[in-house]
């Protein structure tokens, strides 16, 4: 389906929903991480692109307080008062930190997040229907993608002039103050930011941003990735616990984040730290930011094969310094390379989600099926295998 007629249809499924049409229709991406790791919660660098995979809104302006939020995923109704069945009703001048609401806890704190910097034309409310096809559990930022499209949509319909840019620090503020989550900014900048073709290359301290080509198939390459269909939930204290270990680190060092930690000086740092964890946390996240560095390098002088080793290294520091990684991951890497891939390893916060593989052309259906194997031999689910094209970033479909 064509994103105009995935727009068309969301707008004609509001107007059944609402009894009127929407303003408007926006998307956001999900996306994937090729490299960099945990380092956006330490001021350092990442490097994702945006998926084909969006979440659509469908988005019209109220002038009673009233926000209702309505998503073809969801199947229980929420809230209270007169509102489309399924739909979550909430007063938009009551909103706060804590309050529940599941799912629509995304989109309901981007309003909030924007009323608290001081953006009072959102109080007037708002309806929405959602509907997205970015995989949810799978790391592949399900979450980032509601909220910048509900974030791009408020900012077009009140004229907020924000830039994409602080449209993801919205969106980012809205995760970790709104719903709980101390996600960094990678997932919103991507969403909000990447482009066609491109990776983008963020600097997650001053959010410089450089957009770097990235085109597989014209060196017969192809990335893929694999849902391994094990969700997870960042929510639950690991990916928080890991923050506070990184942040441990930085203090005994004396630098403000590990990214003040330069890769040539990692082993003088790691004998200063006595805590075998942090130490283990702070080499994971030195090292993935000097892989950043490689990958960046490596596809600027048009080497885009020789980034498969880069993506093994990080895996194993994953797996291994961070502990983020789970069986089903480390199946998927490892049925990927022994069928031939040239590298792969886990993306996102882990303990579920997916891998990330790049591979020959000519090996990408072979390696498919060497993972697919791999996983019905130990009685799993079939994991979801599907090519990662560079896509656009959050934009306006009608």
């Amino acid at each position: 389906m064509t994103a105009t007629a995935a727009a068309e249809e969301v707008a004609a499924r509001f107007e059944e929903l609402y009894g009127r049409a929407p303003d408007g229709v926006w998307a956001a991406p999900g996306r994937v991480n090729l490299i960099g790791e945990y380092t956006d919660v330490n001021g350092g660098f990442v490097m994702p692109l945006a998926l084909p995979h969006t979440a659509v809104a469908a988005v019209a302006r109220r002038d009673d307080g009233v926000l209702r939020i309505h998503s073809a995923e969801a199947d229980a109704a929420a809230g209270a008062g007169p509102a489309p069945p399924g739909a979550v009703r909430l007063d938009a001048a009551t909103l706060a930190p804590g309050g529940g609401t599941g799912w629509a806890a995304y989109p309901a704190g981007v309003l909030w997040a924007l009323r608290e910097a001081g953006h009072e034309a959102v109080a007037g409310g708002v309806d929405i229907h959602l509907s997205s096809t970015v995989p949810t559990g799978a790391g592949l930022s399900s979450s980032a993608a509601l909220e910048v499209v509900t974030a791009l949509a408020l900012n077009d319909l009140h004229g907020l002039g924000l830039s994409a840019q602080r449209l993801a620090v919205v969106a980012q503020r809205a995760e970790n103050a709104f719903v709980g989550v101390p996600c960094g900014v990678m997932d919103p900048m991507a969403s909000a930011c990447c482009a066609e073709g491109h990776l983008l290359h963020l600097d997650t301290r001053d959010l410089t941003q450089r957009q770097v080509p990235f085109d597989a198939a014209a060196h017969g390459l192809r990335l893929l990735v694999v849902d391994t269909r094990v969700r997870h939930a960042l929510g639950d204290g690991a990916y928080a616990e890991r923050r506070a270990g990184c942040e441990a680190g930085a203090a005994a060092l004396g630098v403000t984040t590990l990214r003040d930690v330069p890769y040539e000086e990692l082993p003088a740092a790691l004998e200063r730290l006595a805590d075998p964890v942090v130490r283990a946390y702070v080499r994971h996240v030195v090292s993935d930011n000097h892989r950043v560095a490689r990958t960046k390098a490596l596809l600027e002088a048009g080497d885009v094969r020789g980034v498969g080793p880069v993506l093994v290294e990080g895996h194993a520091s994953l797996r291994h310094d961070l502990r983020v990684s789970c069986p089903e991951l480390d199946l998927a890497v490892s049925a990927a390379l022994g069928g031939g891939a040239l590298g792969a390893r886990m993306t996102g916060g882990g303990f579920g989600g997916s891998a990330v593989v790049l591979v020959d052309e000519d090996r990408a259906d072979a390696v498919t099926a060497a993972v697919a194997a791999a996983f019905a031999a130990e009685g799993l689910a079939a994991p979801r295998v599907f090519p990662a094209v560079p896509s656009a970033g959050a934009r306006r479909l009608l």
